[in-house]
């Protein structure tokens, strides 16, 4: 397939409208502006010349006009390439600011006419592994691997609790052999008081401490929690306990592995030559400076 060029002025055009859209808010001169491209500026003459990508603006009563050619080669620039661009500038009406674009740098040159005609070098290329380390070899996390793991509580199937009648009847006032009373609740309402332990937990802390005992190790099992000195706390009520009898079931941790590849978020690189300056443009419209 024949490579026109049309894609990558596409792309120069989109990294460097962000970069003036970056620059919106402190410099109000940047606002509208639109990134043309293909645009024909006739010169003295009064012959049409067409260039890659062309936007202007404002200040200070001053228009400013810039033209960008574009240039998508797998060598270097060379200087032939500087001497045309100003060949087709040269009888242009007004004055211009010139900007070269291209992705693999330019011969030695090149910089040199550039840099004594005003021309502005640039590298526009998508992201590398270069653009993921600062000057001083310092890394930027490229991506982050996730590993979440879902640990959870036990389910307490058969709740027990064995109190001791005569302490109940004493100090509560309850005859629970003839009046059963009902433990309801939610397990986050319910408490266990272990005063010899110096405890004092929810069944739902319960269940949590009965997950981390078997290591979240799935499977059914059964258990008997004996207390020297422990009460039963739930709606208003407190029970002293015997023993705890439990069934619950302990759950299989799940695992879930994710990965954040933040590469494909840096969607290319500005590299002004001149200024030694890079610039990331990221997908969100984000644009990061940097030094070369």
């Amino acid at each position: 397939m024949i490579n026109t060029g049309k894609n990558y002025e596409e792309f120069v055009a989109k990294l460097y409208n962000a970069i003036l859209e970056a620059g919106k808010d402190e410099n109000l001169c940047l606002k509208n502006i639109e990134i043309k491209k293909n645009e024909k500026i006739s010169d003295k003459n009064g012959i049409e010349r067409e260039f890659d990508l062309y936007w202007e603006f404002e200040l200070g009563n001053i228009k400013y006009r810039n033209i960008v050619e574009c240039k998508d080669y797998n060598s270097p620039i060379s200087v032939e390439k500087i001497d045309a661009l100003l060949g087709k500038t040269n009888d242009m009406q007004h004055k211009y600011n010139l900007i070269f674009a291209t992705k693999k740098g330019y011969q030695s040159g090149a910089k040199i006419k550039a840099e004594k005609n005003g021309i502005e070098l640039l590298i526009v290329r998508e992201q590398n592994d270069s653009d993921w380390k600062d000057i001083e070899g310092n890394h930027y996390i490229k991506g982050v691997n996730l590993c979440i793991h879902g640990i959870f509580p036990a389910n307490i199937t058969n709740f027990k609790p064995v109190v001791d009648y005569e302490w109940v009847k004493e100090n509560a006032g309850l005859d629970i052999e003839k009046e059963p009373i009902a433990v309801k609740g939610l397990n986050n309402s319910i408490f266990i008081d272990d005063v010899n332990a110096k405890e004092k937990y929810s069944l739902l802390e319960l269940e949590q401490k009965l997950a981390k005992k078997h290591n979240n190790v799935e499977g059914q099992y059964e258990e008997t929690i004996m207390f020297s000195e422990a009460y039963l706390l739930f709606d208003d009520k407190k029970l002293k306990l015997k023993h705890l009898e439990l069934s619950y079931y302990i759950h299989k941790t799940t695992t879930v592995e994710s990965i954040i590849d933040f590469s494909k978020e840096l969607i290319g690189v500005v590299e002004f030559l001149g200024k030694k300056i890079k610039k990331k443009i990221f997908t969100n419209g984000n644009v990061i400076d940097d030094k070369m």
